[in-house]
């Protein structure tokens, strides 16, 4: 299982990317941050980052404006 902003769950799988945990949550924000157990995955990596099992998973969706 993995938590997603201290209150989601998403069910882990072997070979599970930042890329599936975003899916799975609905998460397509084009300006999304992320880190895996305190660690920031640059967006270049979502597709191949693999998200252990029990991970910590921060998914922040950036504000712009002007």
């Amino acid at each position: 299982m993995v938590v997603v902003n201290d209150r989601d769950h998403v069910q882990w799988h072997e070979g599970m990317t930042v890329a599936d945990v975003l899916a799975a949550m609905g998460y397509s924000y084009v300006l999304i941050t992320v880190s895996v157990n305190g660690v920031h995955v640059p967006r270049e990596e979502y597709e191949t980052h693999e998200v252990p099992d029990e991970a910590d998973f921060k998914a922040f969706h950036l504000a712009h404006g002007g």
